[in-house]
């Protein structure tokens, strides 16, 4: 339960102000469908859960403890640094005319895979060497990070989305630092 818990709420900070945020709020406004931008956000979410989850299981069967501790951490600091860091403008995929659904749910998964979150997710199920709780945890947090986006929309703009993911970056680097430090017995 705690692999569950912890990647639901890791992935959905870090996803504020992310990319897949931006662009389910674009599209969302686009296509003016609200159920089938949230069933691909829904589907997306829990693809690219699966995968990184898989993914995190089969590592954690080749890797020591301390490395899948180290793992982690360094999963934390990339993703809070990921935050910090600059951002490329969004490709609003405009030139796409596969309807709402399939735009959703192909643009949201392929700037998920190879994201912060999904690294979270793997190093996650790594640990816990369970895919199962990591993935739908990774899922819930995911979605649960796009789907304000998907009804706010353009009011999203007003809300504080660079302070928040300066502090949560900042926040989550934190932690991750201490925990590589654990990693290597230097806490």
């Amino acid at each position: 339960m705690e692999a569950f818990v912890t990647t639901l709420l890791l992935t959905a900070i870090v996803q504020t102000g992310d990319r897949s945020q931006l662009l389910c709020a674009a599209l969302a406004m686009r296509f003016d469908r609200p159920v089938q931008i949230v069933a691909a956000v829904l589907l997306a979410s829990v693809a690219g859960a699966a995968l990184a989850a898989l993914g995190g299981v089969i590592v954690g069967d080749w890797i020591s403890r301390d490395a899948l501790a180290l793992f982690y951490a360094m999963s934390l600091v990339l993703a809070g640094v990921g935050m910090l860091a600059w951002r490329r403008r969004v490709d609003l995929l405009d030139g796409w005319r596969i309807g709402p659904l399939l735009t959703t749910l192909l643009g949201v998964l392929i700037l998920q895979l190879g994201d912060k979150g999904q690294f979270i997710i793997a190093a996650t199920a790594a640990r816990s060497h369970d895919a199962l709780w990591p993935m739908l945890g990774g899922a819930a947090g995911t979605a649960l990070g796009l789907l304000p986006a998907v009804i706010w929309q353009e009011d999203l703009a007003r809300w504080p989305l660079r302070a928040l993911r300066i502090g949560a970056g900042a926040a989550i680097t934190l932690i991750g630092i201490v925990l590589a430090l654990s990693a290597f017995g230097m806490v």
